[in-house]
């Protein structure tokens, strides 16, 4: 073959930079065409290759998208959808192992066979096609790359211990869904990336995982297939799939072209099992880290001389055997099954009597079925196509608009959105034919702006159910060693990231119930590292507030404003009651030190002024002997005693002790001796609080509304609660001290 028309294998393992090199020699070339496995990652290098040379000059070609600018000079497409007999100079093919695919195998290997670019043609893939194509394509150079990074084995692991920025593989729907919300619990979440999802919803999860958003993708062997992802470790949670026809062990070709993801360019990567997936066997593993498997021995193949002088003799082409012992017949191909499904239709049949009818009957069962339901309705949908386009040269307008706008509905959950995506998909198909519909633009749009829309909401709904996005965003945000921000609003409610995470009252942080126990442990770390700082400026704040703004309540408990900080607890005499503060131990000791310093000051400040009158009995050095004796128990008394329980120790006191007790306000009445100005709501309603606590009592008594002279008598309440109170019990009702004496003395 001449030097300026060559044709090149280029082959090796993943991450060998195959695919770049390939558009690096396209645009070298002034046309060219690639054809990729997968319309995504055709859109991923349309897009790379727009970026370089613009919009102008790059078309896009899949089965259902089709941009194609009027000075187009390099072509992207799925391998399905390549022109033929376009005379580009360059041409590549990616994954061109794929010849050996039981599904899409002989479209890749008429490629292999026929398509040729002018002056220089690629073939990528792995190096077990060396000797298939070297038997099959003439004058073929090889090339061989070898993999930018090592891939190693690490065993099984659980997916609660499954390492950041990795990929863990599945082969169904169901079971990628499972594992997604197993992570959302454990991780804060992750992407999911299908085969089925479209460009637009596979590309927002994918920037999600690569943006760091999620540390985690589940996804299916879609990512097998070239898609560039930073993946460090890649997880099979089986190694069996169903492909079609029956279950199957993935080959050993294809589990490494799936763990050959894990470790991008230079960075070495690892793969392993988890969940329910068997460890893979010593020899597997080997093969896979060296990139040793047995070549690649039969190629499918599908007849590419097709006869439309009937639909009998286009049948027969289309499953005429081959005598080339490299290549065997594809098994009935979905096109195929429709045509001969087709034909069985009276109508169908009969439309279908010359050549030009039988290659639009072929045209039309070319149509995916991107639905995924029966072969007959399937068939049906293609045969009332097939009618329409006959007949009337194209399909109605308002038929077309009845489909597609049925189709345009963005509420329900994932499993409907993702079905209505698949449906619209046929539409948006159909759409890319020019000559099926009139104003094919217009449709052209309609159906990529239904498509828009459905992947949206697709992957909205897909993050909703798969991500906790604050958990994800502050597990992130911990990882990267930087400062938390919490913002607490005049509510007490906590925002960090501007993530809601709780409320704090007064020093202790209320966490959000809503996380889940998995969530909760980073949303605990995360909330208070944020809250560090706001702790010590509340302690400042609280440290030099006035009084007035804290306040006991008749249970013992400390508020500062409307937020409970501590309470109260036995000291070492009545008068000297301890303080427990109420606050988070990650605020720290300095926090908890300052809050129960401003606490403590706070209650003998209190106890000080509204007990003033027994202070200064108490420091009164003056007082001696039995008057002293007498002070003391007044002080233990809160002021208030029976006097029936003192009544030998007030005979022992002379009257110069009752006068200088007297002079602090003492009152001897018949049967209390109290001091008077102790019998006010505020001093009452503080001494039934420190009598409580001195009794240990479990549930502390209110004192009376203030100003009754008389209350009911309560038999519920403790023993010495009237008297603390400051009344008498007399039947059924209680009458105050003070008016007591005054009627006893009248």
């Amino acid at each position: 073959m001449a030097p300026n028309n060559r044709t090149v294998a280029v082959l090796g393992p993943t991450n060998t930079g195959k695919t770049h090199y390939a558009i690096e020699r396209m645009l070298a070339h002034r046309t060219g065409i690639i054809g990729l496995p997968l319309r995504l990652l055709a859109r991923e290098v349309y897009d790379k290759i727009v970026a370089l040379r613009g919009p102008s000059v790059v078309a896009l070609v899949t089965g259902e998208e089709r941009i194609v600018p009027p000075r187009a000079k390099y072509w992207v497409c799925t391998v399905e959808a390549m022109p033929e007999g376009m005379g580009c100079d360059f041409l590549a093919v990616d994954e061109i192992q794929l010849c050996a695919d039981p599904e899409r195998g002989h479209v890749f290997t008429d490629r292999l066979l026929r398509a040729r670019g002018l002056h220089e043609t690629l073939f990528m893939g792995a190096e077990t096609m060396r000797k298939a194509i070297a038997a099959l394509v003439p004058n073929v150079e090889f090339m061989h790359r070898e993999r930018f990074s090592e891939l190693s084995y690490s065993g099984q692991k659980k997916i609660s211990r499954m390492p950041e920025r990795s990929a863990i593989v599945s082969f169904s729907v169901d079971n990628v869904y499972g594992i997604a919300e197993l992570l959302r619990r454990q991780k804060g979440g992750a992407a999911v990336v299908m085969g089925a999802l479209s460009p637009r919803t596979r590309n927002a999860q994918v920037e999600m995982y690569q943006n760091g958003d999620v540390d985690y993708l589940v996804a299916t062997d879609a990512i097998g297939m070239g898609l560039n992802l930073d993946v460090n470790h890649v997880a099979f949670s089986a190694t069996s799939k169903f492909d079609g026809n029956r279950m199957r062990p993935l080959l050993p070709t294809e589990l490494a072209q799936i763990a050959g993801r894990a470790g991008r360019h230079m960075n070495n990567g690892s793969f392993g099992v988890t969940g329910e997936a068997a460890p893979l066997s010593d020899e597997l593993v080997e093969a896979i880290t060296e990139h040793r498997f047995a070549p690649v021995t039969k190629l499918y193949w599908r007849n590419a001389k097709l006869q439309f002088g009937s639909t009998k003799a286009l049948i027969s082409a289309l499953e005429q055997h081959t005598s080339n012992e490299w290549l065997t017949r594809v098994r009935e191909s979905c096109d195929l099954t429709a045509l001969k499904t087709l034909v069985q239709d009276a109508e169908v049949a009969a439309r279908a009597s010359d050549g030009v009818s039988v290659a639009l009957l072929w045209d039309v069962c070319r149509i995916p079925d991107f639905r995924s339901i029966s072969n007959r309705q399937h068939a049906e949908l293609l045969g009332v196509i097939y009618n329409y386009l006959h007949e009337k040269g194209q399909i109605p307008q308002d038929w077309l608009a009845k489909s597609i706008n049925s189709l345009d509905n963005t509420k329900g959950d994932i499993d409907a959105l993702s079905k209505r995506l698949a449906y619209i998909r046929t539409w948006t198909y159909v759409a890319q034919r020019k000559d099926w519909a009139q104003d094919h633009a217009h449709w052209r749009e309609a159906t990529r702006a239904v498509e828009d829309r459905l992947s949206d909401a697709l992957h909205i709904a897909l993050t909703q159910r798969f991500v906790d996005r604050r958990t994800s965003i502050l597990m992130r945000r911990l990882k990267q060693e930087e400062s938390l921000v919490a913002d607490v609003n005049k509510d007490g409610e906590v925002t960090v990231e501007e993530q809601f995470v709780g409320r704090l009252e007064g020093f202790q942080f209320r966490q959000d119930a809503s996380a889940s126990p998995d969530e909760a442990k980073t949303l605990r770390s995360a909330s208070l590292q944020a809250l560090a700082p706001e702790f010590h400026l509340r302690a400042d704040r609280m440290y030099n507030a006035p009084d007035t703004e804290i306040d006991f309540t008749e249970q013992g408990g400390l508020m500062w404003g409307s937020s409970a900080v501590g309470k109260l607890i036995p000291g070492s005499n009545t008068l000297k009651p301890h303080v427990q503060a109420f606050v988070d131990v990650e605020a720290g000791p300095d926090v908890a030190e300052k809050v129960t310093r401003r606490l403590q000051h706070f209650i003998d400040r209190k106890i000080s002024t509204l007990f003033e009158p027994l202070i200064n009995m108490q420091r009164d050095e003056s007082l001696t002997g039995m008057a002293r004796g007498f002070a003391f128990q007044m002080i233990e008394g809160l002021g208030i005693l029976d006097r029936a329980d003192v009544g030998e120790d007030v005979k022992s006191l002379d009257q110069e002790a009752r006068s200088a007790l007297r002079k602090h306000g003492i009152r001897f009445g018949q049967f209390t001796i109290f001091m008077p100005v102790l019998l006010k709501p505020a001093p009452t309603r503080l001494r039934l609080l420190l009598w409580s606590l001195s009794a240990g009592l479990q549930e502390f008594p209110e004192a009376p509304p203030p100003g009754l002279v008389t209350v009911p008598t309560d038999a519920t309440k403790p023993a010495g609660y009237h008297l603390k109170s400051g009344y008498r019990a007399a039947g059924d009702r209680a009458l105050r001290v003070d008016m007591a004496e005054r009627l006893a003395d009248m």
